[in-house]
């Protein structure tokens, strides 16, 4: 089955829709976007994802988007291609510009696509990378296209047999994944990186921090290897188990308190597909 694309304001055949080679999206990364888990046609926790999508805009200058227009192509590509499990991934950039860091007054570009996913498994390997999320950046914080230190992480990381790879921060402290938040056990207790590390507000988090409760607390990055649990969340990983960082090997996983994190989440999950 084909993706579904809707191309600003229009479902279109994936073959034939097209964004201009100007767009200030492709030239230099002006853009923000949205992951959402789309489940049997319908998307969850869209109203958070639709705010952060604005949020993440105003941060990066750009004009306020049209939520509801933007959750109207939502709704026509889920209609249109009502997969069993998939990725939906809003797209806001700063549209047609000139070849250069100045945006242009053409007005923004708006795609939403759906295609089918993988479900993940029940553990992965992460690794540790020696690049650092800039806390202090412009766009700390912000669901950018500006994405290029994401795919180096990330080759490093499918290199040593991992499927994530997480950053500290320029202070040493334990950020986050290319795309996931980390969650660890420390003498029995939850704790994740405060959004001051320079990660991002994931989705995933908020509802974790809501529906199982963790301290936010700096730790320096050497706490992965002290944890007596590690996971790490996202829109399509959920809770997922990790069970070995970098060489260190956490047996069991996932241990107790991922589980029932994991179990609190599916539960609250499926009484409300948009939190």
């Amino acid at each position: 089955m084909k993706p579904a694309i809707w191309l600003d304001g229009s479902l279109c055949d994936p073959d034939s829709a097209m964004v201009s080679v100007f767009d200030h999206g492709l030239t230099v990364g002006d853009g923000v976007f949205e992951t959402v888990k789309a489940t049997e046609g319908r998307a969850f926790a869209l109203t958070r994802h639709l705010r952060r999508l604005a949020r993440s805009a105003a941060g990066l200058g750009l004009p306020e988007p049209d939520l509801d227009e933007v959750r109207r192509g939502c709704e026509e590509v889920l209609k249109a291609h009502p997969v069993a499990f998939g990725r939906l991934r809003i797209t806001y950039t700063g549209g047609i510009s000139p070849l250069g860091s100045d945006r242009g007054t053409a007005g923004p570009t708006v795609v939403v696509a759906l295609v089918e996913a993988a479900r993940r498994p029940d553990a992965t390997a992460v690794v540790t990378v020696p690049w650092a999320r800039n806390e202090r950046g412009a766009l700390s914080g912000l669901k950018t296209t500006s994405y290029g230190e994401n795919v180096v992480a990330l080759a490093r990381a499918r290199e040593q047999g991992a499927t994530e790879a997480l950053f500290g921060n320029t202070v040493g402290a334990l950020c986050e994944g290319t795309g996931s938040n980390v969650f660890v056990v420390l003498d029995g207790q939850l704790h994740t990186p405060p959004l001051s590390s320079g990660c991002l507000a994931g989705i995933t988090r908020a509802l974790v921090l809501e529906w199982v409760g963790a301290k936010e607390t700096d730790l320096p990055l050497d706490a992965l290897y002290r944890a007596e649990e590690v996971f790490v969340t996202s829109t399509t990983r959920d809770v997922q188990a990790v069970h070995r960082v970098d060489g260190h090997t956490l047996p069991g996983a996932p241990g107790p308190v991922t589980a029932e994190a994991l179990r609190i989440f599916v539960e609250r999950a499926a009484a409300d597909i948009d939190p």
